[in-house]
């Protein structure tokens, strides 16, 4: 709970940006970069959920594995968007 209220600011921003970088690029041709991303998000949640890492580089590996999937999921929400709005 504590990363969360001194993350805030920075799953907000990503989440922002990736609605924004969503939006410009739209879906990809191919889906295994997004799959990739997917699964590396998921290797740093685990890594950071096994406390690997101690100290300040886990606090790093921390802050991205939770700042990882709002961006994620702003990019697919704006790529969606993206299309249902090309489409129309």
């Amino acid at each position: 709970m504590l990363l969360l209220v001194g993350f805030w600011p920075g799953l907000a921003g990503a989440a922002t940006l990736g609605l924004v970088v969503g939006a410009l690029s739209g879906w990809p041709d191919r889906y295994a970069v997004p799959l990739g991303l997917f699964v590396a998000a998921g290797l740093v949640a685990a890594a950071a959920l096994a406390a690997f890492v101690p100290g300040l580089p886990g606090l790093w590996l921390e802050g991205a594995a939770l700042i990882l999937p709002p961006y994620l999921a702003g990019c697919a929400l704006g790529a969606l968007g993206r299309h249902l709005a090309v489409r129309r």
